[in-house]
């Protein structure tokens, strides 16, 4: 009698470990199973236009100076932009022994691409980019005053007002800028610009000094410029990041 209630015991504890043992790993397997998350982001893709609003800024103060630039990218995908700028410019300058003026007009085409990695709903860039540039310009040289160092006479200015037009100029230039979305879709960016020209065409016994969308020609034929941008996004569909 007493062997047969210790077998009977002896199996209930058998079932017993067996049936702790198989809920232990149940309750195992729902702590490490790992949610799915169901949360899909959604990326604006468009064409966003704007405006660079440094050059009339600047023309309020200076009145030699005048000039518009329209600025647009359109997202391929969630890093990489295809980039453009189109503009016009005047400028009279004054050297130290002559005056001159340039107009013309430009354009800039290239990419982007966006280091910053946003959080869920923002859609800010910290990018970097390359262009092309490609500007047709004139220059004008309206006097020179000749240089009579050593001398006791006193130089005069000599108004010449020669034009050259026809002029061209093609440059590369790396850019590293930021665009913040102040507002639903509108946006203000900043970006400045290092540059080398390629290749330029130059009037007969002066420089290009100043060459529209590529500013001031410094040594080694290189330059830098900066822009301010206010711009708006006008979204055509969304894609899941």
């Amino acid at each position: 009698m007493k062997l047969n209630i210790l077998r009977f015991y002896t199996s209930l504890l058998f079932i017993s470990i067996s049936f702790i043992g198989i809920a232990q790993d149940k309750d195992l397997e729902f702590l490490t199973e790992v949610p799915t998350d169901t949360i899909k982001a959604s990326v604006p893709h468009g064409l966003r236009l704007g405006v660079d609003i440094s050059k009339p800024i600047i023309g309020i103060f200076n009145e030699d100076i005048s000039g518009i630039e329209i600025t647009g990218d359109y997202r391929i995908t969630n890093k990489i932009y295809a980039a453009a700028e189109l503009g016009i410019y005047d400028r009279k300058s004054e050297e130290y022994n002559l005056k001159h003026s340039t107009k013309g007009s430009y354009i800039k085409v290239g990419g982007n691409i966006n280091l910053y990695e946003n959080w869920l709903g923002m859609n800010n860039e910290i990018f970097f980019g390359l262009r092309y540039g490609l500007s047709s310009f004139t220059q004008t040289l309206n006097s020179y005053t000749p240089n009579y160092n050593g001398t006791y006479f006193e130089p005069e200015e000599i108004s010449v007002n020669q034009e050259f037009d026809g002029l061209t100029a093609h440059w590369t230039e790396l850019v590293i800028g930021l665009k913040v979305e102040l507002l639903k879709n509108f946006y203000l960016g900043s970006s400045m610009s290092l540059k080398k020209i390629i290749s330029q065409n130059e009037p007969e016994n002066f420089k290009n000094l100043f060459i529209p969308g590529f500013e001031r020609v410094y040594a080694n034929n290189t330059g830098f410029s900066f822009n301010y941008t206010i711009s708006y996004l006008i979204p055509i569909y969304k894609k899941n990041k």
